[in-house]
């Protein structure tokens, strides 16, 4: 036996196994960066926090936030467009509806329905930006005419939460462009009645939408540090070449300058509601 054993050519090593980690338990905030465990993200109503940053909800979770449990009634649940204009690119019209089904459960990009806060009736209808950017077609619009027409029949309050980036849905044309004139005649019909509507404004509410009902409420609120406005900054400075202001088109920004009425944290939304219907 050798006084020096040779080393042995290969040498086995023990790797122990790297324990999985989901994807979807964390998820960074755009605005400050911080990695948020997902569970104490739901839990904080989707706001950041550590810098209060408000993450887009769907339309169904904000029902869930807003409304009395078991007391939401949805009205035109089966309403899905059309395609008028047969409109084809990368992608028809029709794959992006049936895509977006897919994502979001919904069958459009807005949902309405009758129901309670704190016991006290009233119309909802809420825009769902996951959907085409809650973009307004003919769906969205004859949806939202439908709950402000029963709003104004009933004479109940109206609230109207916009989440809507996308404007009017290029892919119906005029159909869609329509639906701005037809919303705020309906509008026109319910404060004629004496009937209050509150607008609330969440990240973003744009374009075709800004420009229509969601500038018409009685009262008009917004989210905390939402984008709300017509057409985008980059836009803006691109065509007049010049520097906007900081935090231009910003909830807080519109606010100093009178265009909303009051900015409410998410977490006191339905208190901030109850408040006004009180008083109305």
């Amino acid at each position: 036996m050798p006084l020096f054993p040779r080393k042995p050519k290969y040498t086995i090593v023990r790797v122990a196994r790297k324990r999985e980690i989901p994807e979807d338990l964390w998820t960074r905030c755009g605005e400050c960066n911080e990695l948020i465990y997902n569970k104490k993200l739901d839990e904080n109503m989707r706001v950041c926090p550590k810098c209060n940053f408000h993450f887009n909800v769907g339309a169904r979770e904000r029902v869930k936030m807003l409304i009395d449990e078991g007391s939401f009634k949805e009205m035109d649940a089966g309403m899905e467009s059309l395609d008028p204009l047969t409109f084809a690119g990368p992608k028809t019209y029709k794959e992006k509806v049936k895509k977006d089904q897919e994502l979001t459960g919904l069958k459009e990009a807005a949902i309405t329905g009758e129901g309670t806060i704190n016991g006290i009736p009233i119309v909802l209808g809420i825009t769902d930006s996951r959907f085409i950017m809650g973009s307004m077609g003919s769906v969205v619009g004859e949806k939202l005419t439908r709950a402000i027409e029963r709003a104004t029949a009933k004479r109940l309050p109206l609230i109207i939460v916009s989440g809507s980036g996308g404007g009017a849905r290029m892919y119906e044309g005029l159909y869609s462009l329509m639906q701005m004139a037809k919303t705020a005649a309906a509008l026109c019909r319910h404060d004629r009645a004496g009937c209050v509507f509150i607008s609330v404004l969440t990240n973003p509410t744009m374009a075709g939408i800004m420009a229509s009902f969601a500038s018409l409420g009685d009262i008009i609120m917004a989210e905390p540090k939402a984008l709300i406005g017509f057409t985008g900054p980059r836009v803006i400075e691109q065509t007049i070449r010049q520097k906007l202001p900081a935090g231009f088109q910003k909830s807080e920004f519109l606010l100093n300058h009178g265009l909303i009425d009051m900015i409410v944290h998410r977490k006191n939304m339905k208190e901030t509601l109850l408040r006004l219907l009180s008083y109305f």
